[in-house]
C-alpha cells in the first residue's frame, strides 16, 4: 500500500504523521526516540491525504483539551505481536487516567496467556509507533514517578497537563487528576 506522511504543528512541537491509504500507522515528534520507528521516512513522499487529514483534526481536538476517542482514526498497530497487545492495552486506559508498567505487564500477560515484565511493558511502550492517539504518555512508575518518554520528559508533563493532571515539578511525579 502507497504510503504518505505530512506534519502537524502542534502545541508541543512539530509531529510527523505516517498513514497508508487506510490507516494511520505512525504519530512521531521530529526529535523523539526511535523516529519513524520501522518505517523509511525518507522514502514516503509528503501528500495530503484523507486519514492524515482526519487525523490532523483529531490531533486538533486533542489540543483543545477535548477528548477525542481513538477508535474514530483508523489505526494500524504494527511490530510484533507483543508490541500490538501493549499497544492495544495502552488504547485502553481512559483520558484522563493514567497507569503503571506493572498493571500493564498484568494486562498484556492476561491478554497474551503468559506472563510479562514492567521491563518489557517499558521497551515496547517506548517504541510506541502511534505517539498520543495510542497514549504511551498515560504510563506512570508505581509510585506514580514519572518515568520515560521517547517524545521528552517536558512533553510527558505537558500532555499529562492537558489531560488535568497536577505534576510535583521538584519530584518529578504525578499529583493528581482534576475530576
Amino acid at each position: 500500500m502507497m504510503q504518505a506522511q505530512s506534519t502537524y504543528e502542534s502545541p508541543f512541537g512539530e509531529l510527523t504523521l505516517l498513514a497508508d491509504s487506510d490507516h494511520l500507522l505512525g504519530i512521531w515528534f521530529k526529535d523523539q526516540d526511535h523516529f519513524g520507528g520501522q518505517f523509511d521516512l525518507t522514502q514516503v513522499p509528503r501528500q495530503v491525504t484523507p486519514v492524515l487529514i482526519k487525523t490532523g483534526l483529531w490531533l486538533q481536538d486533542y489540543f483543545a483539551g477535548e477528548r477525542p476517542d481513538p477508535q474514530t482514526l483508523p489505526l494500524k498497530l504494527t511490530g510484533t505481536a507483543f508490541r500490538q497487545a501493549v499497544s492495544r492495552a495502552l488504547l485502553a486506559v481512559p483520558y484522563g487516567e493514567v497507569t503503571t508498567y506493572g498493571a500493564l505487564a498484568a494486562a498484556v500477560g492476561d491478554s497474551l496467556g503468559r506472563p510479562t515484565s514492567p521491563r518489557a511493558i517499558g521497551n515496547a511502550v517506548g517504541h510506541n509507533p502511534i505517539s498520543i492517539v495510542v497514549p504511551c504518555h498515560r504510563v506512570v512508575g508505581k509510585h506514580g514517578e514519572l518515568v520515560g518518554y521517547a517524545g521528552g520528559m517536558d512533553r510527558k508533563m505537558m500532555l499529562l497537563g492537558l489531560e488535568g493532571h497536577t505534576i510535583d515539578v521538584d519530584k518529578a511525579c504525578l499529583m493528581s487528576a482534576k475530576a
